[in-house]
């Protein structure tokens, strides 16, 4: 690797204006390393040593664990080239440079791809803060959104806000082992104003087998790759109730008429035909069929009546009140258990995105226009049966088309 014997030195935040010259290379970080993000490491690793206008040399950062040998992780993934507890079998490209010291991992680096679990980026952006170059550009592959006393803020947003940077988004149907797999799919990069760096992105990311087009609607773009993971849920209740492709249809048709509402209520500027690029459509198909969300979503449902059946036999037996809480408790960690034995240190997204979308429902007054997105919250939270989602389908009415 040409570019990886440079010697390292330390730029303030405001550096980086001397850069914008002749013969000038992009450095790219990658902010995350779950299996999304080591695919991201991946594909954009495969363009930083096949395009000139990039050093080779791309940092994953990566949240330090101990694995079951003893050995770090980053040291295995440095030595094996393949993230072996998130996307083993995989090998990333031999410039990708996995590092647990998020600061180092930034540093001289103006391209930012953030790739973490949401619940994670308040904490990372704050530590980031001064420490990032004034004239990076960053992308997020991140989907939820962080919901605040005056309402709702996407990611995107979030990290521009705190790192005083510009950032596009990147989503689509993108289950993270097919691509690592080298399986043709697509994606959606939302930007803003600026469509030469839309463009960038669009470089960096594209392979063979990664086909990337930029849409002109952040909002739209995000919102679909965020909102997605809460209708999947809902296809894995139908199916841990064993109740059908007819049904599932009917969810999934529901959940994207919400998902179009939901966006045109907190945004009125996001397009129509947003919905149908692969951040729309493609990615809610993909995710209610092969995501974890699902994935967990069923089996919740397949033990879910066990759990409230439990809950009544305790109510029956002793009313007292601290007992009834503490069971209920339980139910309430049941999905954090269940993604605990199924997904190996991954993080579910909906059960989070859902629980958010139901405060910004719930304050203002919109609960009964959004009926699957409540429903999916309200069993979730073990107030209602998983059964309720049969319910919901035959009698509640939503918006016309």
């Amino acid at each position: 690797m040409g570019d990886t014997a440079t010697t390292h030195h330390t730029k303030s935040a405001n550096n980086g204006a001397n850069d914008n010259q002749i013969g000038f290379k992009s450095r790219v970080s990658v902010i995350g390393s779950g299996s999304w993000g080591s695919v991201a490491a991946k594909l954009v690793a495969f363009n930083t040593l096949n395009l000139s206008s990039f050093h080779d040399e791309v940092k994953m950062w990566v949240f330090e664990e101990t694995l079951q040998s003893g050995e770090k992780l980053t040291d295995a993934i440095n030595r094996t080239n393949e993230n072996v507890k998130y996307l083993p079998g995989i090998k990333l490209g031999k410039n990708v440079i996995a590092d647990p010291d998020l600061d180092n991992a930034v540093e001289d680096a103006n391209m930012l791809v953030f790739v973490t679990p949401h619940q994670f980026i308040d904490n990372i952006c704050k530590s980031l803060v001064g420490k990032v170059r004034s004239d990076a550009e960053a992308i997020s592959l991140i989907k939820g959104m962080e919901v605040k006393i005056e309402g709702p803020c996407l990611i995107s947003t979030y990290i521009s806000e705190q790192l005083g940077i510009n950032c596009s988004v990147l989503m689509g149907a993108n289950l993270a082992n097919e691509i690592a797999e080298e399986k043709f799919s697509e994606a959606t990069v939302g930007y803003r104003n600026n469509r030469e760096i839309a463009e960038q992105w669009v470089q960096l990311f594209t392979t063979p087998y990664f086909m990337v087009t930029p849409v002109q609607d952040v909002e739209g773009v995000e919102l679909c790759g965020t909102l997605k993971n809460v209708v999947a849920i809902a296809a894995g209740f139908v199916d841990g109730l064993d109740m059908g492709n007819n049904t599932k249809a009917a969810i999934i048709r529901f959940g994207l008429r919400e998902m179009r509402e939901f966006c045109k209520l907190l945004f009125s500027s996001v397009k129509d035909d947003t919905f149908f690029e692969s951040c729309g459509v493609a990615d809610v198909i993909t995710t209610c069929f092969g995501g974890r969300n699902r994935k967990v979503a069923e089996a919740f449902a397949r033990n879910g009546g066990k759990r409230l059946a439990l809950k009544h036999l305790v109510h029956k037996l002793n009313p007292d009140i601290r007992q009834i809480v503490t069971l209920l408790f339980l139910i309430h960690r049941s999905f954090d258990e269940l993604e605990a034995e199924m997904l190996q240190g991954q993080k579910l997204q909906g059960v989070t995105t859902v629980r958010e979308v139901y405060e910004v429902l719930r304050h203002r007054g919109l609960l009964e226009l959004f009926p699957l997105f409540a429903t999916v919250h309200e069993i979730c939270s073990g107030c209602l049966p998983p059964s309720a989602i049969v319910i919901y389908s035959e009698k509640k009415n939503i918006f016309p088309v």
